[in-house]
C-alpha cells in the first residue's frame, strides 16, 4: 500500500525520522510541520485546532456550573487541599464523589488561580477537547499523512457528544484525551524496538492517570493494545514481554499510589468514600464503578443492586445489544460515522493483509480497530448505568479509523475494489445520515435531503475516481467529506448554541435523544417514571412528591442555582433569552430538583443564601442535605461547605443517624434542608443501599423546628420543639 507522505518510515533509524523536521525555532518548526509536509500543512492544523478552540469556547458560561455534583467537588478542592486529594464534595470533608479524583484537579486548580465560576471550571475541559484533537492528529499523521490526519481531527471535533462533554464537568473529558494518548503512545512503541519500553512506560501512565480518572474503564482498551503490541512489535519475543511488564508496571504506580493511601488512610481521618456501601475504594472500583456497570448488581445505585433485567433490557437504562449505539436514544450522540469506521476498519485490514507482522499501517488499524470493537461491545451489551454521554469514549477511535481509511482507499483509488469501497463508505454514511436525521424531522428538514443528494452524488462520482483528473477527484472526495460531516456538524452547533446542566445530558437538538425522542420521555430505571423534555414530571417517583417542573417537596421554581455573586443567576451572564440548560429542562429546576435532586439540585434564593451565611464561620457545615446534587446548589451558592447526606444517591450510609445526631449536639451543622435525595422518604434508598437519609430526616422533624425560607422547608438545628 502507499500513501500520501511517509511520515515515519520505521526502515529508518529514529535519528534519520528526526531529521526530517525543519531546523529553526520552535514557532518555525510548529509553524512549518516536517521538511516533507506541504506548505499548507501546518496552517490547515492550526486552523483546525483554532476552530476547535473557538466552538469549544463560545457560549461555554451557558452552562452555568454544568454537573454541580462535580462543581460543588470542584470548589470544595479549591478551598481544602484535603478535599482536593480526596475528591471531596465539601471542603469540610464529609464525603467524596464517586469517582476518583484526577478529573477534578484541572478544574480545581484553575478555581483556586482564578476563583469560582463558570469558565474558570469549564475551560480545562475545553483545552482536554483541543488537546485530544492535536494528539489523534499526531497519531494518524505519521503513519498516514497529513490530510488523514486533519481528517481524523475534524472528525473528532464535530461529533456531538464530543462537543457536548469537552465543554462539560464530568470525567469522560479527561478519560478520552488519556485513552487517546495511550493509544499514541503504544503506536510510537510499535514503530522502534529499542525506544519501544519508553513509550509503554508513558502508555502505563495514562492509563493510570485514567484509572484515577473513572476507574475500570480505562482499562477497557488494554487487551486489544496489549496482544498487539505482543504480536506486532520488532522487538524479539521476550523483550516484548518484558516491554509490556514494564508498562504494565508505570500503570500500577501512577493508579496505585492513591489508591494506597486512601486505603491505608485511618477511616475517622479522612472523607467517606461516597458510592461505596463500606467506605472502600476498592469496593466501589470493583462493584458501583466496576462489574456492577455490567451486570447491573449495582448496591446503591439508581434502580441498581436487581442485576440486568432479561429480554434484550438494560436493568431500566435502555435496550441492551448491538444496536444500541443506533438506536433513538444513542445515535445522534455518536454514530454518524460509525457504520463507516466500522467499513474502513475492514478495508484497511484488507489492503495491509500481506504487510509484515511488524508493519505499522497495520497495527494501527489494529489498535484504533480493536479500542473501538471492544468498548462498542461493552457498550451495547452493558446492563448497569448507562447514559448516552458515555459514548465520547469512542469519538477517537471512530474518527482515527474514518481518517486512516479514508487515506488508504483514496491512495489505493486506481483499484477498483478500493474505489468501490470508497463510495460504499459515503453511500452508507449519507443514507446513516438521512435516517438519523429523520428522528428529528421538524429541526432543519431540508439538510437529510441535502445530505442524501450530495452523498449520493459523491459515491457515483468515487467510483471513477481513480479514472478522474486528481483535482476533480479531490472535489469528489471533498463533496463526500462535507456530506459525512454535515449532519454531525449541524448537531454539533446546535449542542453549543444551548446550555447544558444536571446529571443526564445529551447533545443535538431536543427530540434526537432520550428524554425528547419521539414517542416518548426519558426511560428511568425499572420504568418507574417519565421525564419530559420540557420538565413535566409524569408518574410518581418513590419517596417523592411531584409537581410541575420536577420539583421536590418544599421547592421553588424559575430559578437557577445561585452563583457566588449574585442570587439565582448562573455564575457568569444569563442563559441567552432566558432559556434554561439542557438537561436542566429535563430533569425540572425546582427546590429538589429533578428526581428529588438527583438529575438538579435545587434553588437557592437571596433569603435561603443570607440564613445559610448568617454565623456560617461558627459552624463546619451551614446545612445539610439530603443527596449531593441538592446539598451541591446551596454550597455553590454560599461557597460554604454542606453536607450530602448519603452521597450522590442519597443511598451511601454516611453518616449514620449516630454520627449526624453526634455533629449536631457539638453544634457543627446549622440547618438540614428538607426534601431533595433519592435516599430521603426510601428506606434504605434506592438500589438496595443502606443510607440513613430517611431515619435522619425523620429525627430531624421530629426534634426541631422547621423554617420556611424562600418557600424551601429548612429546620434549624440549634432550635429543637
Amino acid at each position: 500500500m502507499t500513501t500520501t507522505t511517509t511520515p515515519y518510515d520505521p526502515a529508518l533509524p529514529p535519528a534519520a525520522n528526526a531529521a526530517s523536521s525543519p531546523p529553526g525555532g520552535r514557532l518555525a518548526r510548529l509553524w512549518r510541520g516536517r521538511a516533507e509536509d506541504a506548505p499548507w500543512v501546518r496552517p490547515a492544523l492550526l486552523a483546525l485546532l483554532a476552530v476547535t478552540t473557538a466552538l469549544y469556547a463560545w457560549n461555554l458560561s451557558a452552562s452555568g456550573y454544568a454537573n454541580s455534583f462535580y462543581s460543588a467537588a470542584v470548589q470544595a478542592g479549591s478551598e481544602s487541599w484535603k478535599a482536593f486529594f480526596f475528591g471531596s464534595l465539601d471542603a469540610a470533608n464529609a464525603i467524596t464523589v464517586d469517582k476518583p479524583p484526577a478529573a477534578l484537579w484541572p478544574m480545581a486548580l484553575s478555581v483556586r488561580l482564578f476563583g469560582l465560576g463558570s469558565w474558570q471550571i469549564l475551560l480545562p475541559e475545553v483545552l482536554m477537547g483541543v488537546a485530544t484533537v492535536g494528539v489523534l492528529y499526531a497519531a494518524v499523521r505519521r503513519r498516514f499523512g497529513a490530510g488523514a490526519g486533519l481528517i481524523a481531527g475534524a472528525v473528532l471535533a464535530f461529533t456531538p457528544v464530543a462537543a457536548l462533554m469537552f465543554r462539560f464537568n464530568n470525567p469522560d473529558a479527561l478519560l478520552a484525551l488519556l485513552m487517546t494518548v495511550a493509544v499514541y503512545c503504544v503506536l510510537r512503541a510499535l514503530e522502534d524496538a529499542r525506544g519501544g519500553a519508553k513509550w509503554l512506560v508513558w502508555a502505563g501512565v495514562a492509563f493510570g492517570v485514567a484509572f484515577l480518572a473513572k476507574t475500570l474503564q480505562a482499562f477497557l482498551i488494554l487487551p486489544p493494545l496489549a496482544l498487539v503490541y505482543a504480536v506486532c512489535a520488532p522487538a524479539g519475543f521476550g523483550r516484548r514481554m518484558g516491554q509490556l511488564a514494564l508498562g504494565g508496571l508505570a500503570m500500577v504506580v501512577s493508579a496505585g499510589w492513591w489508591v494506597a493511601l486512601v486505603e491505608l488512610w485511618p477511616t475517622t481521618s479522612r472523607p467517606y468514600i461516597g458510592g461505596s456501601q463500606n467506605n472502600s475504594f476498592l469496593e466501589l472500583t470493583f462493584g458501583y464503578n466496576g462489574l456492577g456497570r455490567i451486570n447491573g448488581n449495582e448496591t446503591g445505585s439508581v434502580g441498581g443492586g436487581g442485576g440486568g433485567g432479561g429480554g434484550g433490557r438494560g436493568g431500566g437504562w435502555g435496550e441492551t445489544g448491538i444496536g444500541r449505539m443506533f438506536g433513538d436514544a444513542v445515535g445522534g450522540q455518536i454514530s454518524w460515522l460509525l457504520p463507516a469506521a466500522l467499513i474502513l476498519l475492514v478495508a484497511g485490514l484488507a489492503v495491509t493483509r500481506r504487510a509484515s507482522r511488524t508493519d505499522t499501517a497495520r497495527a494501527a488499524f489494529l489498535v484504533w480497530g480493536g479500542s473501538l470493537l471492544i468498548t462498542l461491545a461493552v457498550f451495547s451489551f452493558m446492563a448497569g448505568i448507562f447514559h448516552e454521554y458515555y459514548t465520547v469514549a469512542l469519538a477517537p477511535y471512530v474518527a482515527a479509523l474514518v481518517g486512516m481509511g479514508a487515506g488508504v482507499l483514496w491512495e489505493e483509488r486506481g483499484r477498483i475494489p478500493a474505489s468501490a469501497a470508497l463510495a460504499v463508505t459515503v453511500a452508507a454514511t449519507a443514507v446513516w445520515a438521512y435516517v438519523l436525521l429523520g428522528r428529528t424531522p421538524d429541526w432543519l428538514p431540508w439538510l437529510r435531503w441535502t445530505v442524501l443528494a450530495a452523498g449520493s452524488a459523491a459515491a457515483l462520482g468515487l467510483l471513477l475516481a481513480g479514472r478522474l483528473d486528481r483535482r476533480i477527484g479531490l472535489g469528489i472526495a471533498g463533496l463526500g467529506l462535507a456530506a459525512g460531516l454535515a449532519g454531525p456538524f449541524a448537531y454539533t452547533l446546535e449542542t453549543l448554541s444551548t446550555g447544558h446542566q444536571g446529571s443526564i445530558v445529551t447533545a443535538g437538538p431536543a427530540g434526537g435523544a432520550m428524554g425528547g425522542r419521539p414517542g416518548g420521555g426519558m426511560r428511568m430505571p425499572d420504568g418507574q417514571g417519565q421525564v419530559q423534555v420540557q420538565g413535566q414530571v409524569q408518574g410518581q417517583w418513590p419517596g417523592q412528591g411531584q409537581g410541575q417542573g420536577g420539583r421536590g417537596p418544599g421547592s421553588q421554581g424559575g430559578q437557577m442555582p445561585a452563583g457566588p455573586g449574585g442570587q439565582g443567576r448562573p455564575p457568569t451572564g444569563q442563559m441567552p433569552g432566558g432559556t434554561p440548560p439542557r438537561g436542566m429542562e429535563r430533569g425540572g429546576v425546582g427546590g429538589g430538583g429533578g428526581m428529588g435532586g438527583l438529575l438538579n439540585g435545587a434553588t437557592v434564593g437571596a433569603e435561603a443564601k443570607a440564613a445559610l451565611l448568617d454565623g456560617a464561620d461558627g459552624y463546619t457545615w451551614v446545612a445539610a442535605a439530603i443527596g449531593a446534587q441538592n446539598a451541591a446548589s446551596y454550597q455553590l451558592a454560599t461557597a460554604e461547605p454542606v453536607m450530602a447526606i448519603g452521597g450522590f444517591n442519597g443511598s451511601d450510609p454516611s453518616p449514620t443517624l449516630a454520627q449526624f445526631k453526634q455533629h449536631v449536639a457539638q453544634g457543627k451543622i446549622h440547618y438540614f434542608v428538607g426534601g431533595g435525595g433519592m435516599g430521603g422518604g426510601m428506606g434504605g434508598g434506592p438500589g438496595g443501599g443502606t443510607g440513613s437519609g430517611s431515619e435522619i430526616s425523620a429525627w430531624v422533624t421530629d426534634t426541631f423546628e422547621q423554617v420556611a425560607v424562600d418557600g424551601s422547608t429548612f429546620y434549624d438545628l440549634t432550635r429543637q420543639k
